[in-house]
């Protein structure tokens, strides 16, 4: 039986960073996260893929932002249960839960901050017949990493952030790069879609709006994609791999059944300190909802730290919190 003062579960780069406001606060944190390492979807999903939105950090890659995340809560000495999924809670006293896994390993904690990000989650497949015959065999849904694609011809689809960031990551990387949409207008970024124009113009990328993936074909390997145009009609366009990024369809999973005001597949929470309708449970990151929210990794950090704030309150109703700068105590001040 492992206890602790907070139960993070989710191990991604809020749950991470939630270890360090938790530290300052002399609260000690066990992380449990079903993927077998610590970093979330930046680990498992896109740990090359450049994150440009860190304060401090022009750019960064997903799984640099995870190690540096590691380094700077090392001084706190986190627990971590990974490569197990939180499956049940109970409560066992006035201000105590105990959480098992789906492999039976148990942790008692008096408060626990849900970072799940999007919770159980799946890739969201194009309406194409035959699609599951070439995944794996020049289909994938997740770039883990890049160079997997050097000189190659590749194909993405798409109109979000994901598919504008990998076109101009693979304009690099991959003797020919194609994007399709089948609006004119990108819900990504300004500057991104902007530069995905330039490259389009340049010549760099081809681009195809108005436009989606209609078939696949190949014995055993992709060699072409059926692309059907809106005026141009059907166009068949050779390729190495095709890269549906449609994003990823969330399930809450076990936290679903947990007595949490649940709305789309998200957490509700108070913005006043994001916690839950459960008093002792937190919701932070991109699992949460709230008027206003947006899906931002720093929009987790800044939850994160208020969470912390109402978390040594609830733990210690009689003590008074007394905020204190990291520039004036320094971190081995706070351990």
């Amino acid at each position: 039986m492992i206890k602790t003062d907070i139960l993070i579960i989710g191990a991604g780069p809020v749950g991470l960073f939630t270890v360090f406001e938790a530290g300052l606060l002399k609260l000690h944190c066990h992380l449990v996260d079903a993927l077998p390492m610590a970093g979330g979807q930046l680990s498992e999903i896109y740990p090359k893929k450049p994150i440009y939105d860190i304060p401090g950090y022009p750019s960064i890659l997903a799984g640099e932002l995870v190690d540096r995340l590691k380094e700077q809560i090392a001084p706190f000495k986190p627990g971590y249960t990974l490569g197990e999924r939180a499956e049940s809670i109970e409560k066992v006293g006035e201000k105590m839960y105990r959480m098992t896994t789906n492999r039976g390993s148990q942790v008692e904690a008096p408060v626990i901050a849900i970072a799940g990000g999007l919770g159980c989650f799946e890739p969201r497949k194009p309406p194409i017949p035959n699609v599951e015959h070439f995944e794996d065999h020049g289909v994938e849904y997740i770039i883990k990493d890049p160079e997997f694609y050097r000189n190659k011809r590749v194909i993405l689809a798409g109109g979000g952030d994901s598919a504008l960031d990998w076109t101009i990551f693979l304009s690099d990387v991959a003797s020919e790069v194609t994007l399709i949409h089948r609006r004119n207008d990108f819900r990504g970024a300004p500057d991104s879609v902007e530069k995905v124009m330039e490259l389009a113009q340049a010549g760099k990328i081809d681009l195809l709006t108005q436009s989606q993936a209609v078939g696949l074909i190949g014995n055993g390997k992709l060699t072409d994609v059926t692309i059907k145009h809106k005026t141009r009609g059907e166009i068949s366009k050779s390729t190495d791999h095709f890269i549906p990024l449609f994003g990823l369809s969330p399930k809450l999973g076990p936290i679903a059944d947990w007595g949490l005001d649940i709305d789309k597949n998200a957490i509700e929470v108070n913005t006043l300190d994001y916690s839950t309708n459960v008093p002792g449970i937190y919701a932070i990151g991109d699992i949460n909802t709230y008027p206003g929210k947006l899906k931002l990794i720093l929009c987790g950090f800044h939850e994160a730290t208020l969470m912390c704030q109402s978390a040594f309150q609830y733990i210690n109703p009689d003590k008074k919190l007394s905020f204190k700068y990291t520039t004036v105590n320094g971190v081995n001040g706070f351990e």
